[in-house]
C-alpha cells in the first residue's frame, strides 16, 4: 500500500514538473508571439482613429517652407512638354533606377510602348520614368562606368534616344523613395494636371495594358472622382525592428499603425486625387522613407479612401492561369517574363475556347519553366 501511494505521488510530481517546464517555454516565447500577433491587433483597431488624420494631423502638419524643402530639388532631366495639348487618358510613371536601363527598355519595348497603344488601343497614355541621381563613388558597380561613361552621362544619351526620363538632383535610393513620389506628383500638377488618371508603378512590374486602358476607360464615362484602386494595406503596423530597412522610429511615427494604403508596387488615382496629394505633401513632414505610406498619410490628410481592386496584384506576383491573366491588371517581380506576357495579352488571334486559352497558357508557362531551370543549371 505505502509502494502504491509513493508511485503515486511520484506520477503526481512528474506531471507537475512537465507541466511546469511547457509553461515556462511558453512564457519564454510569449513575448515575440505577443509583439507579433497581439501588436497587429491593437494596430488593426487602432486604424479606425488613425484613418480620420485629425488624431495625427498635428504632429505631421510642418510649416509651408519646410515640407518645401522635400520638392526643392532641381530638374537634371524633364520634359515639360510630354502632355501639352494632348487628350491623355492615362499618365504612367515608373519608378526606376538608374542601373536599370534593361528594365525600362524592356516597358519601352512591351506595356509601356506609347505608339503600340496610341496606333492599337485607341488612346492616348503617357509613359515615364522618375529617377534620382545616381552617386559618384569610386565602388560603384560596373554598370556606372560601361562604355567609358560618367553615371550622369549614360543616362543623358539614354534620354537622347528616348526623351522618357525625369530626374531630380536628390540621390537616388530606397530610403529616398518619398522623394520620387513627391517628384511624381508634383510633375503631374505642373505639366500634365489635365491627364484623366495618374499611374505610379514598379520597374518590376508587369501592367495587361489592354485591360486596365479598357477599366479606365469606362471609369472615366462614368466621370469617377476621389478614384485610388490598388492592393489595400488596411491597419499595417510600424516595423520597430532597426534590421529591417523598413524601420520607423518613435520619434517619426510614435503610433500602433498607418493610415489604409496603397501597395506602392502599382495603384491609379484619378486627376482630382492627383491634385489633393499634392496640396498635401505642401503642408505634411514627408521624413517617412516609405513612400506607398507617405502616399496613405497624404490621402488620409484630405479625407480619401483606397478601394481594394482584385486585379492589382500590389507585391505579389500573380500565379500563371489562363483565367487570371485574362482578367490580371498588374502583377509583380516579372522581369525575365516580360515579352512572354505582353506577346499573350496582345496575341490578335482571337481565343474561342477554353482549351485554346489553357493550351496557350500552358505552352508560356512550360517556356518560362525551361528558362528558369536553364539558369539554375547554367
Amino acid at each position: 500500500m505505502v509502494v502504491v501511494s509513493f508511485r503515486i505521488r511520484k506520477c503526481h510530481f512528474v506531471q507537475l514538473l512537465a507541466t511546469c517546464l511547457v509553461l515556462s517555454t511558453v512564457m519564454v516565447c510569449w513575448e515575440e508571439l505577443d509583439n507579433k500577433v497581439v501588436s497587429h491587433v491593437k494596430s488593426y483597431s487602432f486604424r479606425y482613429l488613425i484613418n480620420s488624420f485629425t488624431y495625427i494631423n498635428k504632429s505631421l502638419t510642418i510649416p509651408h517652407k519646410q515640407a518645401r524643402s522635400f520638392s526643392n530639388f532641381h530638374y537634371l532631366l524633364d520634359h515639360p512638354e510630354k502632355c501639352a495639348n494632348q487628350d491623355v487618358l492615362l499618365l504612367l510613371f515608373v519608378k526606376s533606377s538608374p542601373k536599370n536601363i534593361e528594365r525600362r527598355n524592356a516597358i519601352r519595348s512591351t506595356w509601356g510602348n506609347e505608339s503600340y497603344i496610341q496606333n492599337t488601343l485607341g488612346v492616348t497614355v503617357r509613359v515615364l520614368f522618375a529617377l534620382g541621381a545616381p552617386t559618384t563613388k569610386e565602388n560603384e558597380p560596373s554598370w556606372s562606368r560601361k562604355s567609358g561613361f560618367g553615371f550622369q552621362e549614360q543616362l543623358v544619351e539614354e534620354d537622347r534616344l528616348h526623351r522618357d526620363l525625369i530626374q531630380k538632383d536628390f540621390v537616388d535610393s530606397f530610403y529616398n523613395l518619398t522623394l520620387k513620389l513627391i517628384l511624381q506628383f508634383h510633375w503631374v500638377h505642373s505639366r500634365c494636371a489635365h491627364a484623366r488618371f495618374f499611374m505610379t508603378a514598379d520597374d518590376d512590374i508587369f501592367v495587361h495594358m489592354p485591360n486596365l486602358l479598357k477599366y479606365l476607360q469606362n471609369e472615366s464615362a462614368r466621370g469617377v472622382t476621389d478614384f485610388w484602386v490598388g492592393r489595400v494595406h488596411r491597419g499595417a503596423p510600424p516595423v520597430r525592428s532597426k534590421y529591417s530597412k523598413y524601420y520607423v522610429s518613435f520619434e517619426t511615427y510614435p503610433w500602433l499603425s498607418y493610415p489604409d494604403y496603397t501597395a506602392g508596387a502599382a495603384y491609379v488615382v484619378s486627376r482630382d486625387v492627383a491634385a489633393k496629394i499634392y496640396q498635401a505633401t505642401l503642408a505634411l513632414n514627408a521624413s517617412i522613407h516609405i513612400d506607398d505610406v507617405f502616399m496613405g498619410i497624404c490621402a488620409s490628410a484630405m479625407g480619401l479612401s483606397p478601394q481594394e481592386h482584385p486585379y492589382f496584384a500590389g507585391e505579389g506576383k500573380a500565379p500563371y492561369h489562363p483565367c487570371i491573366y485574362d482578367q490580371m491588371i498588374t502583377s509583380h517581380s516579372h522581369v525575365d517574363d516580360i515579352y512572354d506576357l505582353w506577346r499573350a495579352a496582345t496575341d490578335p488571334q482571337p481565343l474561342t475556347t477554353r482549351t485554346t486559352v489553357q493550351q496557350k497558357w500552358r505552352e508560356m508557362s512550360e517556356l518560362f519553366k525551361s528558362k528558369v531551370l536553364s539558369q539554375i543549371s547554367a
